[in-house]
């Protein structure tokens, strides 16, 4: 399977959009993803405009990159935001040194098992060290163990952070870290 990992260009916000929509429709999808397709799918043009724009080519603060098919379908995405040292994410946990934050990781079933997750993970990276992370970490459900291989497969490990749900009493998500050599 043919395709090419790049970022996304702010005028391809109907792409984004898209591609997220359809994220949201994976089986797995509620334990991959803080939002559901129909909050999604209610958003207004501007918000996925934005949301390209944001995390587009250039962009200093986020970056979001795509495996485009050789037909041009976008097969896969993740996003990788920085946060700086000295902020509080998220979750309200104190950022205790500059790190990429990746999230919004999906490939289309059809594109899963081999080399271009990692090739997209690899991007991410690569743009995050680039751009000063110390680390980079994510944020996965306890119960989404496919993530869970998947990100160990890519060199992550649990750093032993479990961060609760509040919109799901009793359920959290573990963060999982990869340190800058």
């Amino acid at each position: 399977m043919g395709y090419v990992i790049r970022s996304v260009r702010a005028d391809e916000w109907p792409a984004v959009k898209e591609l997220r929509l359809d994220s949201l429709r994976d089986p797995v999808a509620h334990l991959a993803f803080l939002e559901t397709y129909e909050e999604a799918v209610a958003r207004p043009d501007s918000f996925w405009e934005d949301r390209a724009a944001g995390a587009a080519e250039g962009e200093t603060g986020a970056q979001q990159f795509v495996a485009e098919g050789s037909d041009g379908r976008w097969l896969g995405q993740l996003v990788v935001l920085l946060e700086d040292a000295g902020t509080t994410d998220w979750a309200g946990f104190p950022v205790e040194r500059r790190q990429g934050h990746i999230v919004g990781v999906y490939v289309r079933p059809e594109a899963r098992g081999g080399e271009l997750t990692k090739a997209l993970f690899a991007a991410g990276l690569e743009w995050a060290w680039g751009a000063g992370a110390e680390r980079v970490r994510l944020i996965v459900h306890e119960d989404n163990g496919r993530a869970q291989g998947l990100y160990r497969k890519v060199g992550f490990a649990p750093s032993g952070v479990r961060v609760s749900l509040p919109q799901v009493p009793g359920e959290s998500e573990l963060e999982f870290v990869l340190e800058r050599d």
